[in-house]
C-alpha cells in the first residue's frame, strides 16, 4: 500500500526513495491524491537532505511522464531534435537568436520556454511582445511548425509535465526553489516531455543569476548534465557570467527588436554573439550535424552571415500567427512605451560594475516583468542601450541606458536603481570573458 507520509519520512531521515515509490508520489501530486501539504513536506525533506542520483533521474522521468511526451519519430524528421535552456539572467535573448541558427544548420528545435519570475526576463514574455504571436500552440500545431520552419518558441501546454507545475508552485511558498535537487527535476522534464536528441545548459552565475556563487552554479550544472544522461538524454553545460547585462537590451518588446537587429546584421553585441555562439556549436555537435568545433562555427557562422537564420525566424513567427513583414517593420509590431529617459552617470570615470539583479528588478518596477505567476507584464517597457563594462561615462554621456516608460515618475523610478546599481571608478575594470573555460559533460 502506498502511503505518502512514509515517502516524506524516510526522505525526512536521510534514506534513498525507491524508484517506484518516487513514481506513485509525483502522481499523486499530479492526479491530487497528495496533498498540499504533503508535497511541500516533501520538497521541504528533499531541500534539507537531497537526493542521490538515481533519486534524480527517478523523479526526472516521473515528472516527464507524469503528462503528454513528444515523439518525433513519426514526422520523420531529417535531422535530430535539439533544444538548450537557461538558468535566467537579465538581457538574455540568446533563445531568439540561436533556435533559427540551429534550424538553419539543420537541426529542430521545439524550444519549450518559461515566462519571466522575479528579476529574470522569460523568453515566452518576449515572444508574447510580437503581435499576433500564439505563444501556446496546440501540439499539432507545434508539430507542423517545427516541421516545416525548423523550429518554434512557444509555451508548455497544460499537458506538459503538469506535476512539474504543481510543485513548483509549491515549491515557491516554501523557501525550497533553490533545491538543486528539485531545480534539475523541474528543469529537465519539461526538455525530456519535448523529446529531445540533445540538449545544451547555460548555466549563470554572476550578480545577475539564480545561483551568484560560481561553484554552486557548477554544481548545478553537473547535476543536471548527470541527470540529463541517466534519463538517456545527451546533455551538456555551459557556464557564462551574468555580472553585466547581456546584449544592449533588457525588457520584452526591446529585446526582440535587438534579436531581429541581431539577425539581419544591424548589430550586432559581441559578449552576447560569443554566448550565442559558443551553445550553438555544442548543439550542432550533439546532434551530429558538424565534424568537429571548428566546422560548427563555420556553419553557426554561415547560417547568420547568409540571411538563413533570419529567414527562418520571420517564418517561425508567421507560421505561429505573427505578422510576416516583422523583420522588414519592426516597430509596426512591436510596442513602443512613450517615454524614453537616459540615465546618466553621476560622474566621469569607467562603468566598473552592475548589480545586475537590480537592473533586472528595474524592468519589473517599469512594469516589464512579475513577482507572481499570475502578475500581468507590460511588453513595451525595458531598458536600451546598455553600455558594456569598461566603457568611459559621465554626466556628458555617453548614458549608461535608455529607459523606456509610459510615464515620466515610473522612469525616474528606474533611474535611480539603476545609478545605484552602477559602480563608476577612476581606472577600467579587469574584464572576464563571457563563457567560461572548460564544458560540462
Amino acid at each position: 500500500m502506498f502511503l505518502a507520509q512514509e515517502i516524506i519520512r524516510i526522505k525526512r531521515d536521510g534514506g534513498q526513495i525507491e524508484a517506484a515509490d518516487i513514481t506513485r508520489f509525483v502522481a499523486g501530486i499530479t492526479d491530487g491524491t497528495v496533498s498540499e501539504g504533503q508535497a511541500a513536506a516533501f520538497a521541504m525533506a528533499v531541500y534539507l537532505r537531497g537526493m542521490d542520483l538515481d533519486e534524480r533521474v527517478a523523479l526526472l522521468r516521473a515528472m516527464t511522464a507524469s503528462g503528454q511526451v513528444l515523439d518525433w519519430s513519426g514526422d520523420h524528421l531529417p535531422g535530430p531534435v535539439l533544444d538548450k535552456h537557461s538558468t535566467g539572467g537579465v538581457g538574455d535573448k540568446v533563445s531568439l537568436i540561436l533556435a533559427p541558427i540551429v534550424a538553419a544548420c539543420g537541426g529542430f528545435v521545439p524550444m519549450i520556454s518559461g515566462r519571466g519570475l522575479g528579476h529574470t526576463g522569460g523568453t515566452l514574455d518576449k515572444m508574447g511582445a510580437i503581435s499576433g504571436y500564439i505563444g501556446q500552440p496546440d501540439t499539432a500545431r507545434l508539430r507542423r511548425v517545427v516541421a516545416e520552419v525548423g523550429c518554434a518558441i512557444v509555451g508548455a501546454t497544460a499537458d506538459i509535465a503538469p506535476a512539474d507545475r504543481r510543485l513548483y508552485a509549491i515549491r515557491d511558498v516554501t523557501a525550497t526553489v533553490e533545491s538543486i535537487d528539485l531545480i534539475t527535476a523541474s528543469i529537465l522534464s519539461k526538455k525530456l516531455a519535448a523529446g529531445l536528441q540533445g540538449l545544451v545548459l547555460d548555466v549563470k552565475y554572476g550578480s545577475g543569476a539564480f545561483m551568484p556563487e560560481q561553484a554552486r552554479a557548477q554544481a548545478l550544472a553537473r547535476a543536471l548534465v548527470e541527470a540529463g544522461k541517466g534519463a538517456g538524454l545527451p546533455t551538456v553545460a555551459l557556464l557564462t557570467d551574468m555580472d553585466q547585462v547581456l546584449g544592449t537590451s533588457a525588457g520584452n518588446a526591446v529585446e526582440v527588436a535587438e534579436s531581429i537587429a541581431f539577425l539581419t546584421g544591424a548589430g550586432r553585441d559581441p559578449r552576447l554573439w560569443q554566448v550565442t555562439r559558443a551553445q550553438t556549436v555544442e548543439l550542432l555537435l550533439l546532434g551530429g550535424l558538424a565534424a568537429d568545433r571548428a566546422d560548427a562555427g563555420q556553419r553557426v557562422d554561415q547560417a547568420l552571415e547568409s540571411g538563413r537564420a533570419a529567414e527562418i525566424f520571420a517564418r517561425m513567427v508567421a507560421a505561429l500567427g505573427g505578422p510576416a513583414d516583422l523583420l522588414e517593420k519592426p516597430d509596426r509590431h512591436l510596442p513602443r512605451a512613450p517615454v524614453t529617459v537616459p540615465v546618466m552617470a553621476a560622474r566621469d570615470g569607467f562603468l566598473a560594475a552592475q548589480d545586475v539583479r537590480a537592473i533586472g528588478l528595474s524592468v519589473v518596477a517599469l512594469g516589464g516583468g512579475r513577482t507572481r505567476p499570475q502578475d500581468p507584464v507590460d511588453p513595451a517597457v525595458g531598458l536600451t542601450g546598455w553600455v558594456p563594462l569598461g566603457t568611459r561615462v559621465g554626466p556628458d554621456g555617453p548614458p549608461l541606458c535608455l529607459i523606456h516608460a509610459h510615464d515620466a515618475a515610473a522612469a525616474a523610478m528606474a533611474a535611480g536603481m539603476i545609478a545605484k546599481a552602477c559602480q563608476i571608478t577612476d581606472t577600467p575594470p579587469v574584464l572576464t570573458e563571457p563563457v567560461a573555460a572548460g564544458l560540462i559533460a
